[in-house]
């Protein structure tokens, strides 16, 4: 209860600063656009714009993401309304219609979405500016200045920026270096907090209470992945407050803290995949010893939270020493039970984590020796070049950068021939809320309408209320900053809807003289409508592929990639390196795949048919635990190989044992995981039907059985013959490790222990690895018969045709 009242007092305190600082920073616009000098309000003669800016940049923004923004800003200046000036100035404003200025404004639009380096910020404002320049110009005709106007447009976006920069000053400065100290110290008690529950289950003396400490650990996971999430943000926004501000220390454990969690997800594994409890080969001294390894570890987290440097920890090292020794009894000899296993491999990730725990930081030599390109050639110049179009065209980037000019283009265009006064608000919902990637188009363009419709209604009521006082009808913006902060933090709204909703009502209350309220809002609001139906209707002519299809897709690009980690899998030298590689590749293609399955998830079904959640969460569950597994097979794999050096030939003899006891478990695991890439290929199984009977293909099962029973025979597997596969497995090992010499020997006693902790590791993963390849082929035959109500599904006889038709 008390975790939950401190969690809803952070939510509250995070959206009222944000509110404050967003509040702060209109206010110093509105104050400048409409208090301010007679020439100075000249000059800023699109204020609108200037909101818009700082909802853009300010938005749960610290002082190092303002810096960045003003560089974003001016780039996108540079971008924007330095093409416009030379364009006005040949072209004359008063040459421009409908078609020629929605022609500009789409290629303008072309030459910013195209480079691939350029931050999502900076193509916003660019494209706002666009718009902005050109649009106006149209609209004023003869009256645009070529030269000023453009300028004009620069000076309202400086104001904006300028807002941001000073709401992040005031009161005192939100420093990201802070925040991300904060974090750090948070995730430091989270780790620990985890630890200790994880080893209270291991402890406990029956299934209740193990239960209960793994349940308590949960949430803390979760709010685990959260600070982590937080703290590689803030790391960014580091690098750039280190500019001005020389004075800070260059003290981050946040890399440190990020390494951890991989052995403390082990840990949740090993305790889940345990029968029950007690652990029956737990003895009271080994208790003891796990009881104050965990504390050794919370005193190296406690001391990493306080920023102190890895020479002044006060617990040395040598007690860690000493507290291992107490654990290699229960290490001596490989489990022949294969329900041990899951309590040698707990041991095999507390052991990870504590040495994880105590590795050393990275020194000042090294970072200059490892320094990036952004060092070593200069800060700005190198995000200059990173931002800035590369020689080599990029094919990937031509659909994005043409789908936003044409989206961008219509815009304008039908808002125009709507209403020539207003046509811009159509071009700018667009252009400020362009996405870096593929995105659930409908969702979004819903959001954005009911925040856009919200922020105007709300706009238009205070206008009513304080229709003659302008600046009370200024300061009713607060409780809306507030009320669109938790919006923006929302699963119904999200960023997108938060913005448009904030921006809405900015702009209605924060101006003056732009007509009645009441017809601005309908303007508004219709002509946002005809943007984001632009828009939709691009993304649906364009990228007609459905997201359900996309998530598919991407789900047999995972089996591909990991039928490939499997396959790399080997006792052999310098196997590690290769199986991280491919296990890093499936991590990126299994995040991409959660993409996939949230933008499935939001679009709508029309005459489709549904999008099977339930099935494809499973998968994701799955295959994110199969990317732990292969980095702990990795890890177990490097640390063999290390310790195998110092038994020489000897181990070269013994090994080959166990490398056709990892052979089997590949070939096992491989087949059925390419069985289920080449399964999730198919656009349906009378689809494959009808291509086997119009090329005359017979296939015989019997036949498949005899000459290809290798590739397809896993669908077909039993439990046992998994047994079987592992219980060799730990008799091989058994035997490599009865061949050490005297146990009583310290140095001998040590490496048996590592060995004996490796190579049960190494048999867990292999274990669960199959178990969840077989929960996967549940899953893949569920949605099968999802796809195919009215077959019988039988995974075997499918992979048989598929070999067939392939052949």
């Amino acid at each position: 209860m008390l975790a939950t009242t401190d969690r809803a007092r952070a939510v509250w305190l995070r959206c009222l600063a944000s509110a404050f600082r967003t509040a702060l920073a209109c206010t110093i616009v509105g104050c400048t656009t409409l208090y301010g000098p007679a020439a100075v309000q000249h000059r800023i003669a699109f204020p609108a714009f200037s909101y818009v800016t700082v909802i853009l940049i300010v938005t749960d923004a610290t002082l190092g993401d303002t810096l960045h923004g003003c560089w974003l800003a001016l780039y996108a200046t540079v971008q924007s309304v330095g093409p416009a000036l030379l364009s006005l100035w040949l072209i004359g404003p008063a040459r421009f219609t409908n078609g020629t200025v929605s022609l500009a404004v789409a290629l303008g639009a072309f030459v910013v979405a195209f480079p691939e380096g350029t931050h999502l910020i900076a193509k916003r404002i660019a494209l706002g500016q666009i718009v902005i320049v050109y649009v106006i110009a149209f609209i004023n005709g003869v009256d645009t200045e070529a030269i000023m106007h453009p300028l004009n447009v620069a000076a309202s976006t400086a104001i904006g920026v300028l807002a941001c920069v000073i709401a992040l000053l005031l009161p005192y400065p939100r420093l990201a270096c802070w925040e991300l100290k904060q974090n750090c110290g948070r995730l430091a008690e989270n780790v620990s907090e985890r630890l200790n529950l994880y080893v209270k289950a291991f402890c406990a003396e029956d299934n209740a209470l193990a239960l209960t400490s793994i349940s308590q650990a949960k949430p803390l996971t979760i709010a685990g992945a959260k600070l982590l999430q937080s703290i590689k943000r803030y790391q960014e926004s580091v690098k750039w407050e280190r500019l001005p501000l020389k004075f800070l220390r260059n003290s981050n454990p946040g890399e440190r803290l990020q390494e951890l969690e991989i052995p403390l997800r082990g840990m949740e594994i090993a305790l889940t995949s345990t029968s029950s409890f007690p652990i029956r080969m737990l003895e009271a001294e080994t208790k003891q010893g796990l009881v104050q390894l965990e504390e050794h570890v919370s005193l190296t987290l406690k001391q990493m939270k306080n920023c102190f440097p890895r020479d002044s920890l006060t617990v040395p090292e040598s007690n860690a020493d000493k507290i291992i020794e107490s654990l290699q009894t229960l290490q001596a000899t490989i489990p022949t039970n294969h329900e041990d296993l899951p309590s040698f491999f707990f041991l095999f990730c507390i052991k990870l984590l504590q040495s994880k725990s105590l590795a050393k930081p990275i020194t000042s030599i090294q970072q200059k020796e490892s320094s990036t390109p952004c060092q070593k050639n200069g800060f700005f110049k190198s995000m200059w070049m990173s931002n800035w179009p590369s020689t080599s065209v990029n094919c990937k980037r031509l659909m994005p950068a043409f789908k936003c000019s044409l989206s961008l283009g219509l815009a304008v265009l039908f808002g125009l021939i709507y209403s020539k006064k207003d046509g811009y608000w159509s071009g700018l919902p667009v252009a400020i809320s362009i996405a870096a990637a593929r995105e659930a188009t409908f969702k979004v363009a819903n959001v954005k309408a009911q925040g856009t419709v919200l922020g105007t209604v709300y706009g238009v009521f205070g206008c009513f209320v304080f229709e003659r006082y302008l600046p009370i009808r200024f300061i009713s913006l607060l409780p809306w900053f507030v009320v669109t902060s938790f919006l923006r933090h929302s699963q119904m709204y999200g960023q997108a809807g938060g913005i448009s909703a904030v921006i809405g009502a900015v702009l209605i209350l924060g101006r003056k003289d732009f007509g009645p309220p009441s017809e601005f809002a309908i303007a508004r609001i219709v002509e946002t409508f005809i943007g984001l139906s632009c828009s939709i209707m691009v993304d649906l002519l364009l990228q007609p592929t459905r997201s359900c299809s996309l998530a598919k897709v991407q789900l047999s690009k995972c089996f591909g990639t990991l039928s490939a980690c499997v396959g790399s899998m080997s006792l052999a030298a310098n196997s590690k390196t290769n199986l991280l590689e491919k296990q890093r590749r499936l991590k990126l293609d299994v995040s991409e795949l959660g993409k996939s399955i949230g933008e499935a998830e939001a679009e709508p079904n029309f005459w489709f048919l549904p999008f099977h959640s339930a099935c494809y969460c499973k998968f994701l569950a799955s295959l994110s635990k199969l990317v732990d597994l292969l980095h702990f097979s990795a890890d177990a794999v490097g640390l063999l190989e290390q310790e195998s050096q110092k038994l020489g030939a000897s181990w070269k003899e013994s090994v080959n044992k166990l490398h056709g006891d990892v052979e089997l478990f590949k070939e096992m695991a491989g087949s059925l995981v390419k069985c289920f890439e080449d399964v999730t290929l198919l656009k349906s199984l009378a689809f494959l039907e009808k291509k086997i009977e119009n090329k005359n293909i017979s296939y015989d099962l019997e036949l498949g059985k005899s000459s290809n029973w290798n590739i397809f025979k896993a669908s077909s597997l039993k439990d046992d013959k998994i047994d079987s596969i592992i219980s060799s497995y730990l008799q091989h090992s058994k035997e490599i490790v009865d061949k050490f010499h005297a146990a009583d020997h310290e140095g001998e006693r040590e490496l048996k222990s590592q060995v004996v902790l490796c190579l049960s590791a190494l048999g867990f993963c292999m274990s669960n690895l199959i178990k969840e390849t077989r929960e996967i082929e549940k899953g893949i035959i569920e949605l099968l018969q999802w796809e195919n109500p009215s077959k019988h599904i039988n995974l075997y006889e499918i992979s048989c045709k598929i070999h067939a038709l392939n052949n």
